[in-house]
């Protein structure tokens, strides 16, 4: 039963019946009233997915142009990915992702001056926008503002505490990633030395791969004490260092830190790898010599827009009930930091 045929039966055109169904004040009441009636007996219903390109395209084509998502900013600035080359490369890879659907993103500052939550959904619902993309927070266990719960939203990393649909990096398998390319080279006695920060805004999944990871290829009580640390802390990192002699260091902080790592290296004249293996996972390594794991900043970035698109169009709005997480793998980075594998070249 198609809408052509329930014409066919109610004995009108096939756009009477359409105005009927979508409750046009175009037709009188009685044929509203007998057109429903006719479809419920015939069992006909609508397609979902030509109902809403129908009604995208009786949009005056200004406003089909429109379209868009807002990319909300709980940062103290309102483009954080201008001072974050981190951010920078996951909103390039939103906005190229975006374009390709036909979407514009919107950046709009949740925090601007006498800005209400009121009011931002005044913005929000005065500009059509149905869909938001949050950058996450600054802050550990934000709650997302519950005014603004009836959107479509997806939310960058873990730090939004509101159960959200969200995109994030895989920090379980970059680790284990991590160390298996290290094992592979012959390394046999690895030692985490984990920011604080990193740790938290990861779940402690680093960690907790560190532990798996060991107790399963090393054997049970082979893991060494970790070391976590804010920043670069020189004193303890080399009497852990003297004191657990790892033969390779999984150094995972923020990437403002790992040039500081390179410096209190050379300050101490330990060379890698030489006298140590080092791998770095962090938001980027490119341009460093270390060896390691950096973030797929892009795809993180496009899986995101593709991810909203999706709630958007399976009519998936408010705080979900069962939300859905999609985790994007880093990308090893071949430095000089970590022994070649035997008769092999790593590319």
């Amino acid at each position: 039963m198609n809408l052509r045929h329930l014409a066919r039966i109610a004995k009108l055109s096939p756009s009477a019946v359409s105005l009927a169904l979508r409750g046009s004040t175009k037709v009188s009441d009685a044929t509203r009233d007998r057109v429903r009636d006719l479809a419920a007996k015939h069992g006909y219903s609508p397609d979902a997915r030509i109902v809403e390109m129908m009604s995208h395209l009786r949009k005056p084509r200004d406003v089909r142009q429109q379209a868009c998502f807002a990319v909300i900013s709980l940062y103290d600035t309102p483009h954080p990915w201008e001072a974050s080359e981190h951010l920078s490369l996951i909103y390039s890879g939103m906005v190229a992702r975006a374009t390709e659907l036909g979407y514009r993103l919107e950046p709009l500052w949740l925090r601007a001056p006498a800005m209400t939550h009121q009011r931002f959904r005044s913005v929000l619902d005065a500009r059509g926008i149905q869909g938001l993309i949050s950058f996450g927070s600054p802050e550990v266990e934000q709650e997302f503002p519950a005014p603004l719960d009836h959107y479509a939203i997806v939310t960058l990393g873990l730090s939004i505490s509101t159960p959200l649909h969200r995109v994030t990096s895989h920090f379980y398998n970059d680790t284990v990633n991590a160390l298996n390319e290290a094992h592979r080279r012959g390394y046999l006695r690895p030692g985490l030395v984990l920011g604080r920060y990193e740790d938290e805004r990861g779940a402690h999944a680093q960690v907790s791969a560190y532990l798996g990871w060991c107790e399963h290829v090393l054997g049970p009580g082979l893991a060494l004490p970790v070391l976590r640390m804010d920043g670069i802390e020189e004193g303890p990192m080399l009497d852990w260092m003297a004191r657990q002699r790892p033969d390779v260091i999984v150094f995972i902080h923020r990437y403002d830190q790992v040039p500081g790592l390179q410096a209190m290296l050379r300050r101490n004249r330990v060379r890698a790898p030489r006298d140590v293996g080092v791998v770095v996972l962090s938001h980027l390594l490119d341009g460093t010599e270390f060896s390691g794991m950096q973030q797929n900043q892009p795809l993180m970035g496009a899986w995101v827009v593709e991810l909203l698109a999706a709630r958007i169009a399976n009519r998936d709005f408010g705080i979900p009930t069962q939300p859905r997480t999609e985790m994007v793998e880093g990308r090893w980075i071949e430095g000089r930091t970590l022994r070649p594998r035997a008769n092999s070249t790593v590319e």
